[in-house]
């Protein structure tokens, strides 16, 4: 059973199934991403997982500050798998703040809910991640954490961040049995700040590709290039993200200006601050008729944008793991990607699935733009390549990865308790 808004934390039961793990996962927020991977590790018979959200944000309309308009998801994100609200107490609820996510309830559930691990997905800056983590070493709980930190440069760039996170985060990594890494790109930076590769888990994409490839027949390629008003034998380049700074879609819009064939369409799907700019830049470089900025597109919609697009393009100056790359690739669409991108570097096989540039290059990213686009064997083949890589991305290899982290965790934490 799921709890409601207001419903208190319901009464949890110490008894378990010998034969399955019970496990606890704590989100800070309800994520469009992350529902379709709960409903799989529900279905999968050695887990019995329990989802804790400390906000609901995301299964409630609401403005998104950096998109700038109402965003309701028109996709089911709370259905296929047990979950419940933990009340937030913050005097100052929200995300982005340590104490904006204060879930007291979350001790009592830990400690009473009779569970073999929790796995916490929040982030180690928010006050209910160090109220989970207290609660399950007080419990004997192994704690597990997911993350895809790569660099120890903040996004906003601030130098005193930089000096610090090292600091944090080696001592975050520390605090938990095992790390749930997004990419090998995460596990290198875990080691390097001490962290043993036994206690590190390599969980590639996070994202259910069985799901994503369900969805792409109902989308027809001509239809929604007619939508855009785009020539089915063009060749469309595309974007998927908010439209800010640190995205850098000015350096896409740049670099395929200077590319100089006729026959492309670029095309952005996201809204955010820098849209009027994005758009005001198009008509600057004469290149505004071939150039479409859609503004946000919900996620029911988002497989057929990629089907009817050829290569795809993300020019982040700050992104870990963005889980628009294996959409893409899931898609069987090539990848460019700036190299500040270096949780999905692990992704990109140079000149067979894709490519990389060094960030803010733009004139790197046209030559590459140049190739591919006027190239039309060439991206035959990164599109077979893409489709063969892909290959290897198994739904199971996602489950597997996932309980293995769970049992490594159990089995690292029985064993402190035989030496104890």
């Amino acid at each position: 059973m799921n709890a409601s808004l207001s419903v208190p934390i319901p009464a949890t039961t110490t008894s378990k199934r010998s034969d399955r793990s019970r496990v606890l996962i704590l989100a800070t927020h309800v994520i469009q991403y992350a529902s379709p991977l709960f409903r799989k590790l529900s279905e999968d018979p050695r887990l019995e997982i329990q989802v804790a959200y400390c906000s609901m944000q995301g299964a409630e309309p609401g403005v998104d500050p950096e998109f700038g308009v109402e965003i309701r998801w028109d996709v089911p994100l709370l259905d296929g798998y047990n979950w419940i609200h933990v009340p937030n107490k913050a005097l100052r609820p929200g995300l982005g703040r340590f104490f904006g996510l204060w879930n007291p309830g979350l001790w009592k559930l830990i400690r009473t809910g009779g569970f073999d691990a929790v796995v916490i997905y929040t982030g180690y800056m928010y006050a209910s991640f160090w109220c989970a983590v207290f609660a399950a070493k007080s419990a004997g709980v192994p704690v597990l954490i997911s993350s895809d930190s790569t660099t120890f440069k903040p996004r906003d760039g601030a130098r005193w961040k930089e000096r610090i996170k090292p600091f944090v985060l080696g001592r975050v990594y520390k605090s938990i049995d095992v790390l749930m890494a997004g990419s090998p790109a995460v596990r290198t930076l875990a080691l390097q700040l001490g962290m043993p590769e036994s206690r590190i888990q390599l969980i590639r994409s996070g994202m259910v590709k069985d799901d994503w490839a369900a969805r792409l027949p109902s989308f027809d390629r001509a239809s929604v290039r007619a939508l855009w008003g785009i020539p089915v034998a063009a060749v469309v380049v595309f974007y998927c993200a908010k439209l800010q700074d640190w995205k850098r879609p000015l350096d896409l819009l740049r670099a395929f200006a200077k590319v100089g064939a006729p026959n492309a369409y670029l095309v952005f799907a996201g809204d955010g601050p820098q849209r009027s700019e994005v758009e005001r830049e198009a008509g600057n470089l004469g290149v505004a008729e071939r150039v479409r900025v859609l503004g946000f597109v919900n996620q029911s919609q988002l497989p057929g944008m990629y089907k009817a697009s050829d290569v795809f393009v993300l020019p982040s100056g700050y992104d870990p793991c963005p889980l628009v790359v294996p959409e893409a690739m899931f898609t069987g669409i090539p990848v460019i990607l700036s190299d500040a991108i270096q949780g999905r570097m692990d992704m990109i096989h140079q000149g067979e699935s894709g490519y990389s540039y060094r960030c803010g290059d733009v004139e790197q990213l046209a030559k590459i733009l140049r190739e591919v686009l006027n190239d039309p064997a060439l991206l035959d083949h990164l599109k077979a390549g893409v489709k063969k890589q892909m290959e290897s991305w198994t739904l199971q290899d996602l489950m597997d990865s996932w309980v293995g982290a769970v049992e490594l965790a159990k089995h690292r934490r029985s064993g402190q308790r035989r030496t104890a």
